[in-house]
């Protein structure tokens, strides 16, 4: 038996280091194989994927993908973290959005895991009045609160300032936000909600007599949820923030106070490495900004982490509880330090005591079980994340600098230049959705067509008049809703019929495309039986390449002829007598199966 040496496990000493080109060679030569003649550089790019605009991740990253030192937690630029502990002590603050005067579902969460309350308050949420009640059995000196409450926030923070008097709550335990954020509110309305002056008069407040209490947030939800990128959500945040500062410096305010009365609230999404990145960047920019400020020290950002609602499903919601999983330990991974879950029914309507259940459970699971908060800025050192996290602050920086020349974040809400610019960048992004180039799993993919609708009560209606709302499934939503109603009317949904030709080597995968393709638009694909006995009015002819060429034409007229009145191929366009309509991959699936129902006598 051969020993082996005790050298100290240097594995890979004894072999010669491969340079770069060497790997790009043996990429190049599987590129190849698939009909791409590349190489060097170029064979590296194909394997490259745009994440948005202006940014993009290569198949590989080594230590020659440079970017600036990161630092360490709780030292400017605070790129790792700012608390040099980090979340290692007890996980992040695990928060639950609230948006109905439900004690028993607050006292549930609190008694199970939740850390701290974010109540939605007002109009359309928690009446002000009825706030004591619903913090009544609530540890106020243990539970921060966060309010969220638009035109009311004036009230709402003054009633929650009352009941910590009234409850005997030292001013220094009180803990949370009053939630002041005229400009988020705006983004979402169309007009301000409270003035400056206000929100500084809280600012003042808090910095004065409750030292554990912030009065503002900076809410870059409204810019995720009106489909803008990454780098446009972090560049929003940046001139909020800054409007803000101005504003309480100008109230007298020294800056470091100043900085003290924010926290900044971000989408952690199912894009794992890019919300990493993003909470990074964050960090880094605002440190940038409180530099620019003279209190480099002060530049911890405070975040708020929400996994986000443009991606939530209406159909096959289950998975929605799969997609919030990663976004929470994206969130935990890049530093945010409250993290908050939706429920996997949040685009339903109101939660239910599951769903609920399952939102905090996930935190608990990934804190308690997969230890995510043991290390911090466990990604920090990743030749990816590294340069990800530049790249993305570098384009966010040049988005903040536009919003700045343009007079700041609220002329630019109100000349349309944000909402302009985010309707680009949406325009672009539902072109990949409606070419399932950005698949959509339950919906545009693998699209459950007879499972059961989940139903709910419902939700509050949310503020509205500002910026649109905007979510992944919408176009492909639109089309299921239609063939739910044709069910409904009929006793059926629309059909087409499925005619694979050839041997099942032949057609089995094209088969499975259409099969996929018409059920996430509503349509029923019929495989079983003959094409009379089908009950569709339209087929779609699945095989391969070489089949068509000796068969498609003529199945093509026996359908006709059967009564087809459109004949679809599953396909590359090509010169095929007696076909109509190509399936591929690429096409506007949503342009078309709405055409296709069109044909089929579905109504809008």
């Amino acid at each position: 038996m051969t020993v082996l040496p005790d050298d100290g496990l240097s594995l890979a000493s004894e072999f010669p280091d491969a340079p770069h080109e060497q790997w790009q060679h043996l990429v190049a030569g599987v590129l190849r194989k698939s009909g791409k003649d590349v190489s060097g550089d170029a064979a590296e790019d194909a394997l490259s994927t745009l994440v948005e605009e202006g940014i993009g991740t290569r198949p590989l990253y080594t230590a020659r993908d440079s970017a600036p030192d990161a630092g360490l937690p709780g030292f400017a630029p605070f790129v790792r973290g700012g608390r040099a502990e980090g979340n290692v002590l007890g996980g992040w603050d695990v928060r639950q959005q609230h948006l109905t005067a439900d004690r028993d579902a607050v006292l549930t969460d609190l008694e199970n895991g939740v850390t701290s309350l974010w109540l939605g308050v007002g109009a359309t949420g928690i009446p002000v009045a009825a706030l004591a009640d619903v913090l009544d059995g609530v540890y106020l000196d243990l539970a921060p609160v966060v309010l969220d409450a638009g035109e009311e926030t004036a009230a709402a923070a003054d009633a929650l300032l009352r009941l910590y008097e009234e409850r005997g709550v030292a001013p220094g335990t009180a803990r949370g936000n009053l939630g002041a954020d005229p400009l988020g509110h705006e983004a979402r309305t169309g007009r301000p909600a409270h003035d400056p002056d206000s929100a500084a008069a809280l600012a003042r407040r808090c910095a004065d007599g409750y030292p554990g209490l912030r009065a503002l947030t900076v809410d870059a939800l409204p810019y995720h949820e009106a489909g803008g990128s990454a780098a446009q959500e972090l560049g929003c945040s940046l001139a909020t923030g800054v409007a803000y500062l101005r504003a309480l410096t100008e109230a007298g305010l020294d800056v470091t106070p100043a900085l003290g009365q924010l926290e900044f609230r971000y989408a952690a999404t199912a894009d794992q490495f890019l919300t990493v990145a993003k909470l990074r960047a964050a960090r880094r920019l605002w440190a940038r900004v409180a530099e620019a400020c003279g209190a480099p020290e002060a530049g911890a950002q405070r975040q708020h982490a929400v996994t986000s609602s443009v991606m939530m499903t209406r159909r096959d919601p289950w998975v929605n509880m799969l997609r919030t999983t990663v976004a929470a330990l994206a969130a935990g991974v890049g530093g945010a330090d409250s993290v908050t879950v939706l429920p996997f029914d949040e685009a339903l309507g109101l939660p239910d005591a599951f769903a609920r259940r399952i939102a905090r459970n996930t935190s608990t699971v990934l804190i308690e079980e997969s230890h995510l908060s043991r290390v911090t800025d466990p990604a920090g050192g990743s030749w990816y994340v590294e340069r990800l996290t530049d790249e993305l602050a570098h384009a966010a920086w040049a988005f903040f600098q536009d919003i700045e020349r343009s007079g700041g974040q609220a002329a630019a809400l109100r000349s349309g230049t944000v909402g302009e610019r985010i309707a680009e960048t949406w325009a672009v992004r539902g072109a990949r959705l409606a070419t399932r180039r950005e698949p959509v799993t339950g919906v545009s993919e693998f699209p459950h067509l007879a499972e059961q609708p989940v139903h709910r009560e419902p939700a509050p209606e949310r503020p509205s008049g500002g910026l649109p709302r905007v979510r992944r499934d919408e176009g492909y939503e639109a089309l299921r809703a239609r063939s739910d109603a044709h069910l409904a009317a009929t006793g059926s949904r629309p059909r087409v019929y499925l005619a694979a030709l050839g041997p099942a080597a032949a057609h089995s995968a094209r088969l499975a495309f259409a099969a996929n393709l018409f059920q996430a638009g509503g349509i029923e694909p019929v495989t079983d039986g003959s094409f009379e006995e089908s009950g569709a009015g339209e087929v779609c002819l699945c095989s391969s390449d070489a089949v068509y060429e000796e068969s498609a034409a003529t199945a093509a007229a026996g359908l006709r002829a059967a009564g087809a009145g459109h004949v679809l191929l599953a396909g590359r366009p090509a010169a095929h007598p007696g076909v109509d309509t190509y399936l591929f991959a690429g096409c506007d699936a949503v342009a078309l199966l709405s055409t296709a129902l069109d044909r089929m006598g579905v109504s809008r």
